[in-house]
C-alpha cells in the first residue's frame, strides 16, 4: 500500500474516533425542555444577596418560563420580582440569583428560536416583559435588545 494512503486512513480514523467523542451543542429549546428539577437547598454561608441559614430555590428552566408565559401583556417583571415570587410560591427565602439569569437567557433564546422558525411572536414566551433591553443579558441575547424594545413599544 502506499504511504499516502495510510497517512490518509490513519488521519481520517483519527478524525472520525475524535469528532465521535466530541460533545454536540445543544440547542436552547433543548436545554429549556430538560428534565431538570427544582431544589430548595439551605444554604450556610452568604451568597449575593442571601444570608447563611436562609433557604433558597433553585429553579428550573420550565419554572422560569412558566412565570414569564404568566406577566401579563404591557406588564413587566424584573428578575428581582421574579425571584421573590418564585421563593414565595415554593416556600423558600429566596431564589438563586445565577440560576434565575442562567435560565431566564435559556427561556428567551429559547423562545426565540421559535420565533425564527414560525415568525409568529403570539407562539412564543414573551420573555421581553422579564429582561431588561438596558441590561448586560439584553446585550447578549441572539435577538439583540432593540428586539425587547420594539416588543416592549408594540405593547404599549
Amino acid at each position: 500500500m502506499p504511504k499516502d494512503f495510510i497517512f490518509m486512513i490513519v488521519v481520517f480514523t483519527f478524525a472520525y474516533t475524535y469528532l465521535k467523542c466530541m460533545p454536540i451543542k445543544k440547542t436552547y429549546t433543548q436545554k429549556l425542555n430538560e428534565s431538570k428539577v427544582h431544589k430548595i437547598k439551605t444554604i450556610d454561608f452568604d451568597f449575593a444577596d442571601i444570608p447563611a441559614n436562609s433557604t433558597m430555590l433553585i429553579a428550573s428552566p420550565k419554572i422560569i418560563d412558566d412565570y414569564v408565559n404568566q406577566i401579563p401583556k404591557g406588564k413587566i417583571a424584573d428578575v428581582k420580582k421574579i425571584r421573590r415570587d418564585l421563593a414565595a410560591s415554593f416556600n423558600a427565602d429566596y431564589t438563586c440569583p445565577v440560576t434565575t439569569g442562567i435560565y431566564l437567557r435559556v427561556v428567551a433564546e429559547a423562545a426565540y428560536e421559535k420565533y425564527v422558525s414560525t415568525k409568529s411572536i403570539k407562539k412564543i414566551t414573551p420573555f421581553w416583559r422579564a429582561i431588561d433591553p438596558k441590561s448586560a443579558l439584553a446585550k447578549k441575547l441572539s435577538c439583540g435588545a432593540e428586539f425587547i424594545s420594539e416588543r416592549l413599544n408594540e405593547e404599549n
